[in-house]
């Protein structure tokens, strides 16, 4: 396939090139998820990755015990030669070290609000959130690792549809700024009434986010888990806080100096047999210690924390606690069960305890269910653009019919499924192959 410089390769042509079979374009980029089964190995290709990105566009890497994910951003949702080359340069160094490629395990999760006035809603959830606006439509999280947000223009109120809810995690030291920057933006108050841990905020049109700060934790902890009082009052800890798990979050000069951090923490966690997610960006790292399945912090977690922070120390790096953030997701459910079988197959996610789900490599929110005593149909629809490898859409579209769901719409097939879940919220199962094309021959048939 021949390259038109000028305007780049849609995400269909990319596909098409020659060495690029560990790749699936997405949502923002194309992925290659390589299994490397430990962090030591991960680390070790992680510097690989280093050694030929040289000069080239910094790709983002995510680093985990299972795998590493490398994505390539593009430009403007396209892509050039120097792509295609970086792709096969990293897929070379990967066979090279014996890491297996994973084309299916890759995915991205956005998320949709419907607004009758998006400029009205948006500043709130950037203010929320730490995202920021792209064009008119969007808000992108700046280090993209949580989920970007459309916001879709409605002609008229829908109050069926949809009330999205979010639990946004932020740093205790962080909270007043950022409930004083969405009481700015146009937030009101909904709920205190478990604050300090956390408060229920709404936008102008009524979706709410829960700011959740850990502060003022009473609960009792029985060792050797620890609270978050204690955990910041251990010492070795100060650039990092405690959301779900303990993050931190470095800024790096160059593509080199962040290699260097999470391949050296990579090893430390390795050495101590605990899991260690980083997610090393343009600028900047962020590291979390504490697994998936449980937002605890122990002694050993802690231990572990303190040494990589002292490795920061000695790079001579500066952290920036107030970038990091999580973001949970929380459906309201009359059949907490049937919800979370569907929204596993959809997503993908494992289930945690009886009302939890979470994304095995930690790339996208976690999901939290809330029983309600009685139908409130009001509250809440929350619509989620699920995107995945363009030859796994029917699988993951047939899993989530399996578990319960309908489908909705289907005109925009195969490039996207509307599906809804037992109570009507909305799952889009979409590609990013191919959506240019279908949308040009779409203009053209209208035209014509």
């Amino acid at each position: 396939m021949t390259v038109d410089e000028a305007r780049g390769w849609t995400a269909q042509e990319f596909q098409g090139q020659q060495g690029v079979g560990d790749w699936r374009v997405l949502a923002r980029g194309a992925s290659a998820l390589f299994r490397t089964g430990s962090l030591a190995a991960g680390a070790a290709l992680l510097e690989r990755v280093g050694e030929v990105a040289t000069g080239a566009d910094h790709p983002d890497v995510d680093l985990r015990r299972e795998g590493v994910v490398v994505r390539l951003r593009g430009s403007d949702g396209r892509f050039g030669a120097a792509d295609a080359e970086l792709a096969r340069a990293v897929s070379a160094a990967a066979a090279e070290l014996g890491a297996v490629a994973d084309p299916a395990g890759v995915q991205e999760v956005e998320l949709t609000i419907d607004a009758l006035d998006g400029g009205a809603v948006m500043p709130f959830w950037a203010a929320v959130l730490g995202h920021r606006q792209m064009g008119d439509e969007d808000l992108l999280d700046p280090q993209w690792r949580w989920p970007g947000i459309w916001f879709q223009e409605m002609d008229a109120p829908r109050p069926l549809r949809n009330r999205i809810h979010l639990d946004v995690f932020v740093p205790h030291d962080r909270r007043q700024a950022v409930m004083d920057a969405a009481f700015a933006a146009g937030g009101r108050h909904v709920n205190t009434g478990f604050a300090p841990h956390w408060w229920t905020l709404a936008d102008p049109e009524g979706n709410e986010a829960d700011v959740v700060a850990w502060e003022g934790f009473d609960d009792p902890v029985s060792e050797p888990w620890l609270s978050p009082e204690a955990f910041r009052a251990a010492g070795g800890v100060e650039d990092w806080r405690v959301l779900q798990g303990a993050s931190a979050y470095y800024r790096t000069r160059d593509l080199a100096q962040g290699v260097t951090l999470v391949a050296a923490a990579a090893r430390l966690a390795d050495e101590a047999g605990l899991a260690l997610f980083a997610d090393l960006r343009p600028g900047g790292a962020t590291l979390r210690v504490g697994p998936p399945e449980d937002d605890w912090i122990d002694r050993d977690r802690l231990a572990l924390a303190q040494r990589i922070q002292g490795v920061a120390r000695e790079l001579g790096l500066t952290a920036d606690p107030a970038a990091v953030r999580d973001v949970q997701l929380t459906f309201d459910a009359l059949d907490v069960p049937a919800l979370q079988r569907f929204w596993a197959a959809a997503l993908g996610y494992a289930e945690r305890e009886e009302a939890d789900l979470f994304d095995p490599l930690l790339r996208g929110p976690s999901i939290f269910f809330q029983q309600l005593d009685a139908p409130r149909e009001q509250r809440n629809r929350i619509h989620v653009d699920m995107f995945v490898p363009h030859d796994q859409a029917r699988a993951r579209l047939d899993a989530a019919l399996a578990a319960g769901g309908r489908i909705v719409y289907d005109a925009g097939a195969p490039i996207w499924w509307t599906v809804a879940d037992p109570e009507g919220n909305e799952v889009d199962i979409t590609v990013g192959v191919g959506r240019e094309e279908a949308w040009a021959a779409r203009q053209a048939e209208e035209e014509s």
